[in-house]
Formats: C-alpha cells, sequence, structure tokens
C-alpha cells in the first residue's frame, strides 16, 4: 500500500481535490476518475487522511500563508515566470516567441454585440487581461487598467469558396502569431472573429504568454459561453466575483518562494539533474544549425478508444497516472532511436494549487524535467515505477520558476539547442471542451499551425474518440 503521501501525491495527479470541513472529508473529482477500487480505498483510508489533513493545516499555517488580496496603491511585482519573459523582452524586441492562440469554432445564430460584451465582462473579470508591464528603477512592476479595453475585429469570408476560406484562416492565424505585442501597452489580448457563413464563425483570440497559459485558454471559453448565454437574455453576470486576482499570487510567491523554501527546491533539482546528458541524440536528417531555428511541422495521430481504455486501465493496475503511462512509453520511444538510458524529457505543471487559482486567468504553469533512467533493460512496468516516483517528486517541488533553475544550474550555453531538454511531452489537463448553449454550439477549432520550440514535442489530450496525440518537429533537423 502506498503511504499517505503517495496516495495523496497520485490523487492530485488525477485532478482529485479533498478537503477537511468541520471534520468530514469532502472531494472534488472528475468524471469518472473514482473508480470503485479508489472509493473503496478512500473510505477505508478516511480517518488517515483526516488526520494527514489536519496535520499539514497546522504545519502550513505558519510557512504556507493563504493567498489574500495586497493593496493596489505600491508597485506590484511580477510572478517569478513573468520575469523570465520580461527580460526575454527586453532582449529580443519584437519577439513573437510567446504569443498564443486559441481558436474557437462558433455554429449558430451569433449576436455579435453580446460576444463582444462578453469577452469585456471576461477582461473586467481578470486584472491580469488588461495589465501592462512598466520598468521602474530597472525592475518590472505589473500596472493594471482600471477599466477594460477590448475591440472585436470582424473579418467578413462568407463570399470566399470554402477551401479559399481554409487558406485564408490559416494565412489570418499566422499573421496574428506573427504579429508582437509590446508588454507596456494594452491589448496584450486581441480577438478577430471571422465570418464563414450566416451561421458559422471561427474566433481568434491571440494573448501574451506573460498573462495566459494554456489552462486559461480553457477558462477564457467556459466564462465566454457562460456570460454569453446570460447576456442573451438581458440578465446580468452570473459568474461569482473572483476572491483574488494575478497580481495576488505574484506578491504571494515573491514572499513564499525564499529561504528554506527555495533553498530546498533548487537543492532537490540540483542533484537531481546533476551530470544529466547536455543533449538527446536524436538521429537528425540534416546537421544541427548553429543557431537554433522554430521552423516546424507537425503529425497527428489517433489511439483510438480501445487503446485509450486499455492504458487507462493499465495505469490504475500501477497506481499511475495516464499522463505517467503516456511519458514511460514515448521515454521507451525516445530510447529506441537515440540508445540512449539517461533521457529527460521536459513537461508542463499546472501549478495551480489551491482552487482560487483554478478559475485564474494566468500564467501559471511551469516546465519540469523529467530524468528517466533506462538502464537495465527493465520491463513496462519497471520503468513506469521509476517514471511514477519522479513524475510524483517533481509535482510535490513545482513551484520552482524553470528560468531560476537553469539560472542555478548554469549550463554550458548553446545557440544551437535549448538548455536542459530539447523534448517536450505535454498531457493537456484542461482541454477546451464543446459548450452546447440555446442556438449557439462552441467547440475547439484546430489550426495546422506549427512553430517548432524543440527539437521534437509531443501533445496529447483525451477526446470522446480516444487519444490524440500532436507530434510538432524542427523541420531544420528532421
Amino acid at each position: 500500500m502506498k503511504s499517505i503521501q503517495e496516495f495523496l501525491s497520485y490523487l492530485n495527479e488525477l485532478d482529485v481535490r479533498l478537503w477537511s470541513d468541520d471534520g468530514r472529508l469532502r472531494c472534488n473529482a472528475p468524471q469518472d476518475a473514482l473508480t470503485p477500487t479508489l472509493r473503496a480505498e478512500l473510505a477505508e483510508r478516511k480517518a488517515e487522511i483526516l488526520d494527514f489533513l489536519k496535520q499539514a493545516n497546522l504545519a502550513t499555517s505558519s510557512t504556507h500563508q493563504p493567498i489574500r488580496p495586497v493593496p493596489r496603491n505600491g508597485n506590484l511585482p511580477l510572478s517569478f515566470s513573468q520575469q523570465g519573459l520580461w527580460f526575454i523582452d527586453q532582449l529580443e524586441i519584437e519577439s513573437t516567441a510567446y504569443n498564443q492562440l486559441f481558436a474557437v469554432h462558433l455554429c449558430g445564430s451569433l449576436k455579435v454585440a453580446v460576444l463582444e460584451q462578453a469577452l469585456t465582462e471576461i477582461v473586467r473579470r481578470h486584472e491580469v487581461l488588461r495589465t501592462t508591464f512598466q520598468s521602474v528603477d530597472g525592475q518590472p512592476v505589473q500596472v493594471i487598467a482600471p477599466n477594460p479595453d477590448l475591440s472585436l475585429s470582424v473579418v467578413d469570408l462568407s463570399d470566399l469558396a470554402e477551401a479559399k476560406q481554409s487558406a485564408e484562416i490559416q494565412q489570418l492565424a499566422i499573421s496574428e502569431l506573427d504579429r508582437p505585442f509590446n508588454l507596456e501597452q494594452l491589448p496584450l489580448l486581441r480577438v478577430t472573429l471571422l465570418q464563414l457563413k450566416a451561421a458559422e464563425y471561427v474566433l481568434l483570440l491571440a494573448i501574451h504568454h506573460i498573462v495566459a497559459d494554456g489552462w486559461s485558454g480553457g477558462i477564457i471559453i467556459r466564462e465566454l459561453g457562460a456570460l454569453y448565454e446570460v447576456f442573451s437574455r438581458g440578465k446580468p453576470s452570473s459568474l461569482p466575483e473572483l476572491p483574488i486576482q494575478y497580481a495576488d499570487f505574484a506578491h504571494w510567491q515573491q514572499q513564499r518562494l525564499r529561504g528554506a523554501v527555495l533553498e530546498e527546491q533548487l537543492t532537490y533539482w540540483t542533484q537531481q539533474l546533476a551530470d544529466a546528458p547536455p543533449v538527446l541524440q536524436l538521429p537528425c536528417d540534416r546537421p544541427r544549425p548553429a543557431v537554433q531555428t522554430h521552423r516546424g511541422a507537425t503529425i497527428t495521430l489517433r489511439l483510438g478508444v480501445e487503446v485509450t481504455q486499455g492504458l487507462k486501465q493499465l495505469s490504475q493496475q500501477e497506481g499511475a497516472t495516464l499522463f505517467m503511462t503516456l511519458l514511460a512509453a514515448f521515454q521507451i520511444l525516445l530510447y529506441r532511436y537515440t540508445n540512449q538510458d539517461d533521457i529527460c524529457v521536459g513537461t508542463t505543471l499546472a501549478n495551480r494549487h489551491s482552487r482560487d487559482l483554478e478559475s485564474l486567468v494566468g500564467f501559471f504553469v511551469n516546465t519540469a524535467v523529467i530524468r528517466t533512467d533506462l538502464s537495465g533493460n527493465p520491463s513496462f512496468r519497471e520503468l513506469l515505477g521509476r517514471v511514477r516516483r519522479v513524475a510524483l517528486e517533481a509535482q510535490e517541488r513545482s513551484d520552482l520558476p524553470f528560468n531560476l533553475l537553469v539560472e542555478k544550474l548554469q549550463p554550458e550555453r548553446n545557440l544551437s539547442h535549448t538548455p536542459l531538454f530539447q523534448v517536450m511531452f505535454v498531457l493537456e489537463n484542461a482541454p477546451i471542451d464543446t459548450l452546447e448553449l440555446p442556438g449557439l454550439t462552441l467547440s475547439r477549432f484546430e489550426l495546422a499551425i506549427a512553430a517548432a520550440t524543440f527539437d521534437l514535442s509531443l501533445s496529447m489530450r483525451e477526446t470522446q474518440q480516444g487519444l490524440i496525440a500532436n507530434f510538432e518537429y524542427n523541420i531544420d533537423l528532421f
């Protein structure tokens, strides 16, 4: 049986939230996450879990203060991750490397004015979407505009043939990604509505990574659906006011991540990545350029419902998450092509430890390096156990910003590749779902756009038709 810490870490990976409410154990979990086996173990270990939560609350009361609103009349610091992007922006003027694009397919009778009203309300709700970044005495600070100022651009493509429409959508999307943002000026969110037919549209949301991450995209789309529905009926917003904002998190993080807390995380990662191989030697078709390029292409694979269910069952049998199982399989694939048994793969961690952060737009996601030992010809189950252990350790120490880790380790800089890892693996944990509204459907719109940040990236997400795997690769290497 797992230790209580391992069991709770495993539940956290499954996005199962536990808390104590007046001595009663409360639980919030995604659909199908709590299998009969897990439910039985929760019931069996209820007293143990409540005792652990009580002790944890006592231990953290003095060292892990809750996030509280801070005054807005002084200089507001950036989070550590924001600082990293701000410094990059200072060095690479008009860089578009950290532009993101979310695309939403809208089908039905759309009220454009109501859509713009809903988007404006989202910008009002989330301060970070009306935040700019100024330099005060050489240090960056957040400056929050008091009122939302959003402009919805509308482009009519309805006169074009379907093939030309598709090409124009791609071109407009690429143009949005290639337009730089000025971090000192609003907006850092640009919204364009493309009309394809009388009752079909595509909504493009271009946003700088310094104010939002991938999880934030899901929040924006879900709130857009909820607000559009009530505004179209002439009703006020039904969404509760947010108890904290991103600036409050940034201040809390700057206060918390120092001293012993910072030193413990730095010590772990320094030891974990000591003497790691600097480059994963994938067999390339072309010589590696002296300076890394970002020209990319993608290949998409679908695993199907049966394979997906089999992977989930294996994960449950081994006390692992689907993420861990998929990562183990991916690392075996990398071993096959590199013949290296010491493999470092980058991944992203949501880093939203508080329930208040789960519904907040902002740049929370953190990058972690999962280093796995594949030596000794392990069975898949044995390797999965190794991946599980390292992944849980990484999750428990996910606060340390990646830029601080690189600064601490000081790997030999080489402009031809990224430091510490060159291959990324991501399992989307907050995919954009289809939203059915009265008279209107919102769903994810796929764009065939690739910008290779790494040599190779594998991004996976689960759909009703099974897992989808998207391989993105650098075409100057492969």
